[in-house]
């Protein structure tokens, strides 16, 4: 992906001096008292400003926050207890500006974060206007925010069209990169694993990796489905019937390929969908009228992380079964335990599945983790991102 890196003209000296204006993912949960309850975002965004910092640059960061009332700033809405945390993070002042869209006072080493960007008006709908008026505040945009990089909105794609100058940060390049190893150029055998309660919500994500991977590892909801289509008795379990034919279908595909999705010989069941429901493990063929599948049996989960460790490159969005409940949370352990030990390129991303790597403490050992989540899954259904397609646009410019 030919893309101009901001890493590069750093590199270049081009930035000493220069005002640049850094579009972030600042978008982090709060709690009731205004305090971050949980700051990868913040500190995956540090890098960035650094850089621009040490580069002698004047550097405004802005970023959305939960969903504002466009042209309303509600204190719930402020980026206050950000501009605290980064203050924290990088030992140093970090002012916060309100009303800067018609200008902003920043000297060269300084740093300031621009209020909620969702507040101002005409940013969701990339209004030409706004944008105009971001893209004359700097010299240099530096689009570093992959969580929104499939929306085209004005702090995110109007101002990469008309500032002088649009690049991507070390994140998002980082992500460009990770993805382009990942599904591009794979190491073979590709291995993705797709999960949720659903098939319909990854249903192109389905159709689309049939066409590419080498196997196609369902788990959740949409093993569910899957084991419907093979015939196999669910009980009451969540499933979506009406999709069967489409779970068929990339059944077909993948088989005509050589390819292949493993359908589960053994799960855990419950009668009940509770923490301290009894767990049972029995034969995929034999789950009862009241049986709900819960998680992959241990069997199913040894043969599919023998496959893992042998795969050479591994995409994964989604535990394999309610991890939440520690009973039924053996067959995603299984799998996450075994991508760390895989020696295979290895991306994960999707809420969920940053939270079992959390949970069983691989962060180290997964080869790249997004920090995007319906980014992500844009990408793996195979479209081009707004913030992608924006900046490929202006380097070939």
């Amino acid at each position: 992906m030919n893309i101009l890196r901001f890493a590069d003209l750093v590199a270049q000296g081009r930035v000493a001096g220069q005002r640049v204006f850094i579009r972030a993912d600042l978008n982090v949960p709060l709690d009731d008292e205004g305090n971050i309850t949980e700051d990868t975002r913040v500190r995956a965004s540090i890098p960035c400003i650094e850089m621009a910092l040490k580069a002698g640059a004047a550097v405004m960061v802005t970023s959305h926050l939960g969903r504002p009332t466009e042209g309303e700033l509600k204190p719930e809405d402020s980026l206050a207890p950000v501009a605290r945390r980064i203050a924290q993070l990088l030992g140093r002042e970090v002012p916060l500006v309100e009303n800067w869209v018609d200008g902003v006072e920043v000297q060269p080493g300084e740093l300031v974060l621009l209020e909620n960007c969702r507040v101002n008006k005409g940013e969701k709908k990339n209004s030409e206007t706004l944008a105009r008026k971001m893209a004359a505040l700097c010299d240099i945009f530096v689009h570093d925010a992959f969580g929104t990089a499939h929306r085209a909105e004005a702090s995110t794609y109007g101002i990469a069209q008309f500032a002088k100058i649009a690049c991507a940060g070390p994140l998002l390049a980082a992500e460009i990169d990770a993805i382009t190893k990942a599904l591009a150029n794979p190491k073979r055998p590709l291995v993705a694993i797709v999960a949720g309660s659903k098939v319909s919500t990854k249903l192109t994500i389905l159709q689309s990796l049939a066409g590419k991977v080498d196997q196609l590892i369902v788990g959740g909801g949409i093993a569910n489905t899957f084991l419907l289509a093979a015939g196999l008795p669910i009980g009451k379990s969540l499933a979506e019937p009406a999709l069967v034919g489409e779970a068929k279908a990339v059944i077909a595909a993948m088989a005509a390929r050589g390819a292949a999705v493993p359908i589960p010989s053994d799960v855990v069941t419950a009668k009940t969908f509770a923490a301290d429901a009894p767990a049972t493990v029995k034969a995929a063929a034999d789950v009862a009228p009241d049986d709900l599948i819960l998680d992959i049996g241990p069997r199913t989960a040894a043969q599919l992380a023998a496959q893992l460790k042998a795969a050479g490159t591994i995409v994964w969005n989604g535990p394999v079964g309610v991890f939440e409940f520690d009973a039924f949370a053996h067959g995603t352990e299984t799998i996450a335990r075994a991508i760390a030990a895989s020696p295979a390129f290895s991306i994960a991303g999707g809420g969920d599945t940053l939270a079992a790597i959390a949970k069983y403490g691989i962060e180290g050992d997964i080869g790249y983790i997004s920090t995007g989540g319906g980014a992500f899954l844009e990408v793996l259904e195979g479209k081009q991102l707004p913030a992608f397609e924006i900046l490929e646009k202006r380097a070939a410019a």
